[in-house]
């Protein structure tokens, strides 16, 4: 293994031992709170909140596979990630720039935010997954998308179970189709992950400055996950998959 491998082993150890940490004093009482705020929201809106994301993210998956390069066949695991970070810095620096624009607009145009966001968000990560070869016209690999989206923007409760379902990708792929995946929880994990992040941007006068960072930050949280993600699927295809514990 090169030094460049297995610095990438080593980041990708840590960052394991990170996603089944136990959920802190702090992830408890927030995620308390997150739910009974939750509970305050009849029924049918939490319905239609789910069902609007859902056919929203669904929308965006589906167009994508037709915009999104071709995968790369060949090239070793440092090839590839330089070609991936300078796609998340250019996503990056995209998001930054939406979330100011819509950010100075104020509130109505502060609400136009959330999907164009989300478009950029599932965009970066269709390139990033063609750069480490991996074709996203396949059902599976949309899937693996979706975990990874999941993964970046949950709570700890959430990042565990999910981290456990990508380490094991080959059962969960064999186990899991469209209709089983539960958009309820996907939907309000990342309302609730990103809702502090993002309510400032709708303020007059501070909502430009508010919504490039928040979207610059959001990004790159996004961009790392899923290296680390592929990075999993990489030594795993190796024969090199570190331990999971």
């Amino acid at each position: 293994m090169n030094p460049a491998d297995q610095k990438a082993l080593a980041e990708l150890r840590a960052w394991q031992r990170r996603m089944q940490q136990k959920p802190t004093l702090l992830n408890r009482v927030t995620r308390r709170v997150q739910a009974r705020l939750n509970a305050l929201l009849p029924e049918k809106v939490h319905v239609a909140i789910t069902v609007a994301i859902q056919k929203m993210v669904q929308g965006v998956l589906f167009g994508s596979t037709y915009t999104t390069q071709r995968p790369v066949p060949e090239g070793t695991l440092e090839e590839r990630e330089e070609r991936v970070r300078a796609r998340i810095r250019a996503y990056r620096n995209t998001a930054a720039l939406e979330g100011g624009v819509t950010g100075a607009g104020g509130f109505l145009l502060g609400l136009a935010d959330f999907p164009l966001l989300l478009g950029i968000k599932l965009k970066l990560l269709f390139d990033i997954a063609a750069l480490y070869g991996h074709d996203v016209r396949s059902f599976p690999e949309r899937l693996y998308l979706l975990h990874i989206f999941q993964l970046a923007f949950s709570s700890q409760y959430t990042r565990r179970e999910t981290y456990r379902q990508l380490a094991d990708w080959p059962t969960t792929e064999a186990t899991m189709t469209a209709e089983s995946f539960d958009w309820r929880i996907f939907q309000q994990e990342y309302r609730d992950y990103i809702d502090l992040a993002k309510l400032a941007q709708l303020v007059p006068v501070i909502g430009a400055a508010v919504g490039a960072v928040a979207n610059y930050r959001l990004l790159v949280q996004l961009g790392e996950t899923a290296i680390m993600c592929y990075r999993l699927r990489w030594f795993a295809e190796q024969g090199r998959l570190p331990d999971q514990a």
